[in-house]
């Protein structure tokens, strides 16, 4: 029988990769890239051997979609950020199993959902940077769910997240679960930057304060209070992807349910208006 071994929320941000080279921002991300390797430590101490990676940057707008691919090896540039993410090579194995068990168990619950096997479907940065850092030697097997989920609703995604977990339970796979996103997402206009010295700022500090009081209701455990506050905070803070990630994530760890311990791994941080964070979620 398979399992969750461990979950977590984290933070992909472009920076992270330009913290690797020299320059002005040479080791400004260090403690987030230490954070992906410390979870990734933890994971593997359990005994995972897959990856599932909820991404929000794949956007979609029908239905859910799994990128469940049996090999994944690319060249990334990203369209949003070429200046920050070029020439990014990966190679990962795939898991297509699972991959396939979650949209069949989905579809059971009724929410449509497509597992792919597509050479041509590459993976995004919200799954990448992760991986670059979690498993930079490719031996942990990778299923990537999209995240960005324009036309869904919470209790969707929830019964997607619960779908998640009881296909793991069904396979033979040992899972680190990882919901990739921000808190807060409302990005400097452009004009606004370079003023605020945008790479290392939030750009509200209402957004601030909402991002902090919710890693402190984390930390005490008040997870259902945070799902019922969800649908704001996602709205009024522009949540990454509406929080679709956050949604899938608890809809695996049991919703309201859910007793774990939340311990944020380093620190928290705003990056280009936005707020970010590694917390991981003790299963």
């Amino acid at each position: 029988m398979g399992e969750i071994v461990l979950a977590a929320k984290v933070t992909h941000v472009p920076t992270m990769l330009m913290s690797e080279q020299p320059g002005p921002l040479e080791g400004c991300r260090q403690q987030a890239i230490d954070g992906h390797k410390e979870i990734a430590r933890r994971a593997r101490a359990a005994g995972a051997d897959t990856i599932v990676v909820i991404d929000t940057h794949w956007l979609v707008n029908a239905g859910y979609h799994i990128n469940a691919a049996d090999n994944f090896k690319g060249n990334f540039t990203s369209h949003e950020f070429p200046h920050f993410i070029q020439n990014l090579e990966y190679e990962y194995q795939g898991n297509p199993a699972l991959g396939d068990l979650i949209a069949d168990k989905a579809m059971a619950k009724g929410v449509h959902t497509l597992s792919h096997q597509v050479e041509s479907l590459t993976l995004e940065y919200g799954t990448l940077v992760p991986m670059r850092y979690m498993n930079p030697e490719s031996d942990l097997k990778v299923v990537s769910v999209a995240g960005w989920c324009t036309v869904h609703s919470i209790e969707s995604s929830r019964l997607l997240g619960e779908a998640i977990r009881e296909a793991i339970e069904e396979s033979d796979s040992k899972v680190l679960l990882v919901a990739s996103g921000s808190l807060s997402h409302q990005i400097w206009a452009n004009d606004d930057y370079a003023a605020n010295n945008g790479t290392f700022t939030i750009s509200s500090e209402f957004n601030r304060q909402m991002d902090l009081r919710v890693l402190e209701l984390w930390e005490k455990g008040e997870y259902a209070t945070v799902l019922k506050l969800l649908p704001e905070y996602a709205e009024h803070c522009s949540g990454e992807g509406g929080m679709h990630d956050t949604v899938m994530l608890f809809g695996a760890l049991g919703w309201d349910k859910y007793k774990g311990k939340a311990e944020i791994i380093g620190e928290y941080f705003p990056s280009s208006g936005t707020g970010q964070v590694n917390v991981a979620f003790e299963v």
